[in-house]
């Protein structure tokens, strides 16, 4: 059996980048450490696709426990040169490094009584923006706005661009393309589960 849904092009030719399409992406994330992994992950695109990311994804969360948040920030020198030596993930020393210091950022964070989800939703007051699905951007003020906060709270691999992908990927923005069978889903699970 053929699946004719229209898709956004880029999840069409890559069987797993389409289940990530049809069941993760855009989906509004309210969980604070899963938007923290997902910002983690995205930091590690940098440079490269999210496609190898994607493949790797498995081989992130078996070598970083879970990005369980608490275990990554007690993460030292012999962790860093394990996960320089694992063949199953991105083995870059600054990507590394920004994951273990985004653990002590979100530990800390939390610990104050800062909530990470409180805090990446309070750009938009909690709701999903609507992609403008005609224009395709890399970045935009809001995206620059966010980086430049997580910046100041000591996030690394966190520019703009990332950002922008890193909302995408987690619903605070809901840029599926027009014509998209998930587009009007996504809008939908955004306004059931608006963030207050």
């Amino acid at each position: 059996m053929t699946d004719d849904r229209c898709r956004c092009t880029w999840a069409n030719d890559d069987p797993m980048m389409t289940a990530y399409h049809d069941d993760e992406w855009g989906v509004p994330e309210r969980d604070a450490r899963a938007l923290w992994e997902k910002l983690m992950l995205d930091g590690f695109q940098a440079g490269l696709s999210w496609r190898t990311v994607l493949h790797k994804r498995a081989a992130f969360r078996k070598a970083f426990d879970g990005f369980d948040p608490d275990k990554v920030a007690r993460y030292g020198e012999r962790d860093l040169a394990r996960l320089l030596a694992d063949p199953g993930i991105i083995r870059s020393r600054a990507k590394i490094a920004a994951t273990i210091a985004g653990a002590k950022v979100f530990c800390a964070m939390r610990d104050r009584g800062d909530d990470f989800s409180a805090f990446c939703w309070s750009f938009t007051q909690g709701r999903t923006l609507a992609g403008d699905p005609a224009h395709w951007v890399a970045t935009t003020p809001l995206s620059e706005e966010i980086a430049q906060a997580m910046k100041l709270r000591g996030f690394k691999f966190c520019g703009p661009t990332i950002v922008y992908a890193w909302m995408q990927a987690v619903g605070i923005v809901n840029d599926h393309a027009e014509g998209c069978f998930r587009r009007a889903q996504v809008a939908r699970l955004a306004r059931r589960h608006r963030a207050g």
